[in-house]
């Protein structure tokens, strides 16, 4: 068995520091004494432990998005771009593929140029579909961890989920709703892409609770907006043409920029209460103008910063994912909280 620092001291009759430094040639000592050590360490069969970061390989982080271009990206992007930053400092390397819209064959070719990089762990904004669910699925059995953030996807075998409870924040915009509108009148739903998990969540929460709690409410229409902000100008301003004393709007997700501008087109005239989603600047923006009155935020930077944190501490650390989802805070902005 080869001998340790702690015996070469005790044979050698000195301290562990000047066992160290002759074994490494650094600080003052005694030739004679420096020799001595070197000797015996040879006869125990000493063995220099090495340096673990000077030559270990960088663990390999891998991330893959959706609707890239979507304003609610602003702060998870900024969440993903410090965590990636720290990450570094602890000889870990991230590789981020942004993709546009929601779709399928774009996050299938993404996962597979990130395996081709030799990536041990994946955080993923998982288009929800069949094939994305079952590569998942394939990743995890070849020893893959994987984490979904901000959307989730139903029957895989993630690890954890990270992100806002948006069935739950969906019952939340219209709890708001209806206490604006006393429980009475026309609302319209206005959501971005019907193949987004977040936006069927949703919207899933909203209609249940208003069957629910305000069963006066009548609901116009779901209308997908594709997260575009002209495509919500036309919904909003062919449903007034419908129902010109349309009571309340909820976007659910990208494109608020159309209802200002249908808002600034009313010239003044009394405008149906609305409830909107993301703290970006454009939106805090509207609710200092007055063109909104409940904005719901999800914490993205939490979420993009939180999923790889997450990922790094099971591969370098093995630490467990201790929950199924780690659910961020739905918060509530008004013009006079934010």
């Amino acid at each position: 068995m080869a001998g340790t620092i702690k015996e070469i001291a005790e044979k050698a009759g000195v301290s562990r520091g000047t066992v160290d430094r002759a074994l490494n040639n650094r600080g003052r000592i005694n030739p004679e004494v420096a020799e001595k050590i070197k000797t015996i360490a040879k006869e125990m069969n000493y063995v220099p432990k090495k340096k673990k970061m000077a030559k270990e390989e960088p663990i390999k982080l891998g991330v893959v998005t959706q609707l890239a271009k979507s304003s609610f990206m602003i702060p998870i992007r900024s969440g993903l771009q410090a965590v990636i930053g720290d990450l570094k400092k602890r000889n870990i390397d991230c590789f981020l593929e942004e993709i546009d819209g929601v779709d399928e064959a774009a996050q299938l070719q993404a996962l597979e140029r990130l395996l081709e990089l030799g990536v041990k762990g994946i955080a993923i904004m998982p288009v929800d579909s069949v094939a994305i669910r079952e590569k998942i699925n394939q990743l995890t059995e070849q020893g893959i961890k994987v984490i979904t953030f901000n959307s989730d996807i139903v029957g895989s075998k993630r690890q954890c989920f990270v992100g806002m409870d948006n069935f739950k924040s969906g019952k939340t915009a219209a709890g708001l709703l209806g206490m604006l509108t006393k429980g009475e009148g026309a609302i319209l739903a206005i959501t971005g892409y019907f193949g987004n998990s977040v936006s069927s969540l949703r919207v899933a929460g909203f209609v249940e609770e208003l069957k629910q709690s305000f069963p006066q409410l009548k609901l116009t229409g779901v209308q997908s907006s594709f997260d575009s902000s002209d495509e919500v100008e036309k919904i909003l301003s062919d449903t007034l043409e419908t129902y010109k004393n349309l009571d309340g709007v909820v976007v659910f997700s990208g494109g608020q920029a159309g209802i200002s501008r249908v808002l600034e087109k009313m010239d003044g005239k009394d405008r149906p209460y609305v409830i909107i989603y993301d703290l970006t600047e454009n939106n805090i923006e509207m609710l200092k103008k007055d063109q909104v009155d409940f904005l719901i935020d999800q914490d993205g930077f939490t979420q993009g910063y939180r999923s790889l944190l997450l990922l790094a501490n099971q591969l370098q650390n093995d630490k467990v994912f201790a929950k199924d989802a780690l659910f961020t805070n739905i918060i509530i902005k008004t013009k006079y909280n934010i």
